[in-house]
């Protein structure tokens, strides 16, 4: 069985060794770069199934590695943000991060979000290979979602985010359920992490015909994605 790869970008070289170690002894076949530059060096020119990205690093800081990373691939990232900074959290976030996780942090929980991303974008889909709603078209297979023929830029979690709504449309997809579905993890008190991947969503969708919105906010509850 192919071992999954992570790329570690994280310039302290004592936690990069024992993020190595860790991550070795459950399995995982484990490269580092412990600068932004050679980071995004080996994340653009090798094949990884995750990036763990530090914020802080030397020669090209980790936002900067991101946003430049996104202009050609979409693999997970978790950013690695310090404790409690929550600004950092909502800048990975709108540029383009799967998740986040303050330092310090628990390595059970570390493995849990690798495991569940790993589930989300590598699990085989028992679903429809092929949806068509409107102007929007999806291809399962090759995680592909098109409007009005165009492909859309989507990053992994944008595109499970897509999927959901448009399986759903027209019913009210409770935020607590949409956090576990698709982030693999329960909604905690303000962690911003669903709105945040929603909005880049909503971004990136080009403007109804009719002018209305596509996604609908009930504040409080959920989002609805809103029938023709």
């Amino acid at each position: 069985m192919t071992k999954n790869k992570i790329l570690i970008v994280e310039d302290d070289h004592d936690l990069c060794q024992l993020l190595t170690q860790l991550l070795t002894m459950e399995g995982y076949d484990v490269s580092a770069a412990h600068d932004g530059l050679a980071g995004l060096t080996m994340a653009q020119q090798e094949i990884h199934d995750i990036v763990l990205l530090d914020v802080m690093l030397p020669h090209l800081n980790g936002f900067d590695l991101l946003k430049q990373l996104r202009q050609t691939s979409q693999i997970p990232v978790i950013m690695l943000t310090a404790k409690g900074d929550e600004i950092d959290r909502v800048i990975g976030l709108e540029f383009g991060a799967d998740d986040y996780l303050p330092k310090p942090f628990n390595d059970r929980e570390l493995l849990a979000r690798i495991r569940a991303i790993l589930r989300r974008t590598q699990a085989p889909t028992i679903k429809q290979q092929h949806i068509v709603l409107g102007d929007i078209e999806i291809h399962h297979g090759r995680q592909e979602a098109k409007c009005i023929g165009k492909v859309l830029d989507l990053t992994g979690t944008e595109f499970l985010l897509l999927v959901e709504l448009i399986e759903h449309v027209g019913e009210l997809l409770d935020k607590n359920a949409l956090n576990l579905k698709v982030l693999g993890k329960r909604l905690q008190a303000f962690d911003r992490s669903l709105d945040m991947h929603m909005s880049n969503l909503r971004k990136k969708l080009p403007v109804r015909n009719d002018g209305l919105p596509r996604i609908k906010t009930v504040r409080g509850h959920g989002y609805i994605w809103l029938e023709d």
